[in-house]
Order: structure tokens, then C-alpha cells, then sequence
């Protein structure tokens, strides 16, 4: 990859993003990410070269420059959380696609995602508690936002926010999409029997070891 044509059209394949030119100056092209807005590919042409900035773990960031003299700390930006690639052909496509990715993955990256992808891997006949998606989405303490993100639920039908409950095995009575009338004819079409109002937690609960291996 040698030029900015390559370079954008990459970044543009990811979900949720566009080309912006914020600067009326054509020489820097970036792409962000549209659910923040966020920039993750910075192009520019500098002395002779395209070059490209992407984010970077600061971890990472130096096992890159380590790799390639091509590679170098992020021109005009962070340089513990940035890194500049010179497009002088010296990086093979794969690597260069590699730190287009992970600054993709970084700029994207929110709680709310970290939410939706954790409530996704509930198996179909399970349920598991808020608590239970906060802590497998990084973060034990965010339980009520895992409701307001539930609440919020763009994809219902891909993100099955149904099978969450509470601590109790006690459907949400303000369930977004429908009551908690609909989430128990959900639960029991998938075969999770209710008493009371209730999922019995020992039964129908899905394990921790399940969302380790899921």
C-alpha cells in the first residue's frame, strides 16, 4: 500500500464510517467513525510520501516503531496514543491494514458497543442478569447502564435484550419493546419457563464460563 486512494478505501470498509476533509485544505483526507464521530485515519502527503496517522495503544505503539523505521511517533498528535505509517513501500499491506484495524477498533470502541456485543452471545434459551453483562462488558459497576443501553436497543432483533433480567431472575416492567408481558412470551417461546413473574437463575441462567468460551 503506496498511495491515499489504497489507504482511504480501506479505512471506508469498516462499518459506520465516512471521508471528511475538516480542514479546507485537501492535503489531509480522513475518515472517522460515524457513531462518535472520531477520527481514526489521518492522511496527508509529506515530503514525498503518503503518510497516515492512526490511534494506537501506547503498548503497541512502540512494538510498531520497533518493527518499522517507516513507523514513527504520530506527527502533530499524541505520540503515546498515535503513530505516523510513510507509505514508502517498505510495510507489507497486511501490517499496514493491521494498525488501519486496530485504530479503527480503538477509536469505535464505547461501553454502549461493549454492552450490545455482550448481550448478543446469550445463548438462545438463557438469560443472564445486568449486573452479569456490565462485568463481561469490562465493567461491574455500570449495571444501570447496561438498562439505559438496553433501553436504547437499535438492533432488537440481533441484540436480544430480552433474555436480560435482574439480579432476581424479575422481568423489566418498563421493557422497552413491549412490557413485560412481551419479554415473557419471548423467554417462554425460547423455553424458559417463568413462575411468578420470575426465571429461576439456577436453571436458565447463562454461566461465566460459557461467556469465556462464547
Amino acid at each position: 500500500m503506496t498511495t491515499r486512494e489504497e489507504a482511504l478505501k480501506f479505512g471506508l470498509s469498516f462499518p459506520d464510517t465516512y471521508q471528511d476533509a475538516p480542514f479546507h485544505d485537501d492535503n489531509w483526507q480522513l475518515v472517522r467513525f460515524g457513531g462518535n464521530k472520531k477520527a481514526f485515519l489521518w492522511t496527508y502527503e509529506r515530503d514525498g510520501y503518503i503518510n497516515l496517522n492512526v490511534k494506537v495503544n501506547p503498548e503497541v505503539a512502540y512494538f510498531w516503531r520497533k518493527a518499522y523505521d517507516s513507523v514513527i511517533p504520530g506527527y502533530h498528535q499524541n505520540k503515546e496514543h498515535w503513530n505516523t505509517i510513510i507509505l514508502d513501500g517498505t510495510i507489507p499491506d497486511e501490517d499496514v491494514k493491521q494498525m488501519i484495524e486496530e485504530s479503527y477498533t480503538l477509536v469505535s470502541d464505547s461501553p454502549t458497543k461493549r454492552i450490545y456485543e455482550a448481550v448478543k452471545k446469550i445463548p438462545y434459551g438463557r438469560v443472564a442478569t445486568y449486573s452479569q453483562i456490565a462485568r463481561i462488558a469490562g465493567n461491574s459497576r455500570m449495571s444501570r447502564a447496561v438498562g439505559n443501553a438496553l433501553h436504547k436497543n437499535p438492533d432488537p432483533d440481533n441484540i436480544p435484550c430480552f433474555r436480560v433480567v435482574d439480579s432476581k431472575g424479575s422481568l423489566a416492567g418498563g421493557f422497552a419493546f413491549g412490557g413485560a408481558e412481551v419479554q415473557a412470551k419471548l423467554l417462554e417461546a425460547e423455553g424458559v419457563v417463568l413462575s411468578d413473574g420470575r426465571v429461576d437463575l439456577n436453571k436458565y441462567q447463562w454461566q461465566d464460563e460459557e461467556a469465556e468460551n462464547g
